[in-house]
């Protein structure tokens, strides 16, 4: 074939696709596509080609587009998703078009992503979409790439990122995207900054959180009802009562309704540090300004007269509750029960189970951990295991707190092979137990002079189909040193690493520990060395551990601390917390850590 030949096969090609596709569009505009829909449907890069011969109908691209039986082609689309984007008009259909394909592709990925940040109101929508759909990495991953382009996202897209990675606990995340918001001069309106300030409050951050009412002040930016109360409530988390007070008054000041929401959210704080004279002033207070409690406040207020241990206002507020119209929730009767229960009144208690029953209020989870936790702590097992098949009869799920009660009460009979199944139903469950609960099987172990059952636990729990993990280990391991049961610990620890499992810092430092306690300097000097050599380093979290661990073995806890900061074990931020705590300690005239000066490595 001469090339000229190919040439005018390929041109003759493309004007007769050209003319299938004007023909088309010509179908579409007079509705007379129908017999071609399957057609359509079935051919992608056809259908993109139609659509976006129809951009200057999208009226008619749309109502084409929705005709065709789904799924739709990817390609399609986003073909009618950048049709639809510069009419105002369509917005809500290309939004709601977005978010169904934010559900089903990953449109955040190096593949997609570009083609969507070329328009102009795509990048915020899908922002938007994935914000509010629970995946805050994803969104997290469009606003850098938009961030990288020069792409400033919209306000309302700015304050869904935020929200999302508050809820999500990304405070970090969120303050760098905050910054970055700033940088790339998106307005910043209150809707932004409330959500900032929302973050300052998952992560106690009070003093961002008045940074950023300084800040909103100076630029003029107005702070509305939920600031306020977001700050309050952030104030009230830290005890900072006169703050939060503070902020109730300027709210006053500013115009701004003081409403049930500060008004619990201050109470609440109040009741929450035992100063009940000051909650029920602003109960009274609350009265005066002509705002109504709700069930939130007398609940609150019931709770905290509980445990400020005056049970008889707080039945007498239930009272005043229940003549005003309003029902005790399961919430009142929990924070009754709960005091109760600690008194030993189990026929009050009983008594107000019966009146629950009656009005049709459901016991919750707090209702039968509370239950289950006191007949634990009176070895009350058989009445524990009842509210516990109760539970289950219910329809509750058992938790963390209920199994921690029953293997709690069953260690403390010596019911040890009924707090293993516990413990075994508890991983069976997918819950993690923590180191109180191992620490009780061994010190239950212990008691009985049956230690070495210690060593069966986690082959028992293989047996079970629960391979045991590091934790598991360490938590053993950790009170069996404790308790100062050295060669057990180790047998444990060979028995971990035969197992291809390898010990952590913590279970080298525990054991360490416990070596030069019992006096075995060599044996410590060995273990110190095999975590210099294996490139460990005690962390902070492993230094407040062992502070509070051993606490009252200062003599001992320096002799470690100097030892390992010989072997070069202790980091500069540790060696930061261990001067501090020297400085704390010289003031209560206790000895101070010996022998601690900074070596080279930490400066």
């Amino acid at each position: 074939m001469q090339p000229g030949t190919a040439v005018v096969m390929v041109r003759n090609f493309r004007n007769a696709a050209a003319d299938v596709q004007r023909a088309l569009c010509a179908a579409v505009v007079k509705s007379a596509y129908h017999p071609h829909a399957h057609f359509l449907a079935a051919d992608a890069s056809l259908l993109a080609a139609v659509l976006h011969r129809l951009s200057p109908l999208p009226t008619a691209a749309l109502a084409f587009f929705r005709s065709l039986p789904p799924p739709h082609p990817l390609d399609a689309s986003l073909a009618l998703l950048r049709l639809l984007a510069p009419h105002p008009r369509h917005h809500p259909a290309a939004r709601s078009l977005l978010r169904d394909l934010s559900l089903r592709h990953p449109l955040s990925s190096p593949l997609l992503l570009p083609s969507l940040l070329a328009e102009p109101h795509l990048p915020s929508w899908l922002l938007h979409a994935l914000a509010h759909s629970g995946r805050p990495h994803d969104a997290v991953r469009v606003f850098d790439q938009m961030r990288a382009r020069g792409l400033a996202p919209d306000a309302h897209a700015c304050t869904a990122l935020l929200t999302a990675l508050a809820r999500a606990r990304l405070t970090a995340t969120a303050r760098k995207a905050f910054d970055e918001m700033a940088r790339a001069g998106v307005s910043m309106n209150t809707h932004v900054y409330n959500a900032m300030l929302h973050v300052c409050l998952r992560s106690g951050d009070a003093a961002r959180a008045e940074a950023l009412m300084t800040r909103m002040d100076a630029a003029g930016v107005p702070l509305d009802r939920f600031s306020f109360n977001t700050v309050i409530a952030l104030y009230v988390r830290k005890g900072m009562h006169y703050e939060a007070m503070c902020v109730r008054e300027r709210m006053g000041s500013e115009g701004v309704e003081v409403d049930i929401v500060t008004w619990n959210t201050v109470i609440h704080g109040m009741c929450k540090d035992g100063r009940m004279k000051e909650a029920a002033q602003l109960h009274r207070d609350m009265a005066a300004a002509g705002v109504e409690p709700d069930t939130v406040t007398y609940t609150t207020l019931v709770d905290g007269y509980c445990r400020a241990g005056d049970v008889g206002e707080a039945v007498r507020l239930r009272g005043e509750m229940e003549a005003r119209g309003m029902s005790p929730s399961v919430a009142t009767y929990n924070a009754i029960i709960r005091k109760l229960c600690e008194d030993g009144k189990m026929k009050e208690v009983n008594g107000l189970l019966n009146e629950m029953d009656e009005r049709k209020v459901q016991a919750d989870h707090v209702t039968c951990n509370t239950l289950i936790n006191s007949y634990s702590k009176k070895g009350d097992m058989a009445s524990a295991c009842k509210v516990k098949r109760r539970m289950v009869e219910s329809g509750l799920q058992l938790d963390q707190f209920t199994y921690k009660a029953l293997i709690h009460g069953f260690c403390k009979r010596a019911q040890l092979d009924e707090a293993k199944e516990a413990l075994f139903e508890m991983m069976g469950a997918g819950i993690s137990p923590n180191y109180s609960v191992f620490s009780w099987l061994v010190d239950g172990f212990y008691k009985k002079n049956a230690t070495d059952a210690v060593l069966l636990l986690p082959d028992e729990l293989m047996k079970r189909g629960l391979p045991p993990d590091k934790s598991v280990y360490r938590s053993l391991i950790r009170r069996l040193c404790k308790k100062g049961l050295v060669d057990l610990s180790l047998k444990l620890l060979h028995q971990m690493q035969g197992k291809g499992l390898e010990a952590d810092c913590l279970v080298y430092a525990a054991l360490a520990y416990a070596q030069l306690t019992e006096g075995k300097l060599a044996a410590a000097t060995d273990t110190l060395n095999e975590m210099a050599k294996k490139q460990m380093s005690v962390t902070p979290q492993i230094y407040n551990c062992m502070r509070t661990s051993y606490g009252d073995e200062k003599e001992t806890l320096n002799m470690f601390w100097v030892h390992a900061i010989e072997r070069g074990l202790i980091g500069k931020s540790v060696y930061k917390l261990m001067h501090q705590a020297r400085l704390e300690s010289s003031k209560l005239s206790v000895a101070p850590v010996s022998g601690t000066s900074l070596p080279a490595a930490a400066k």
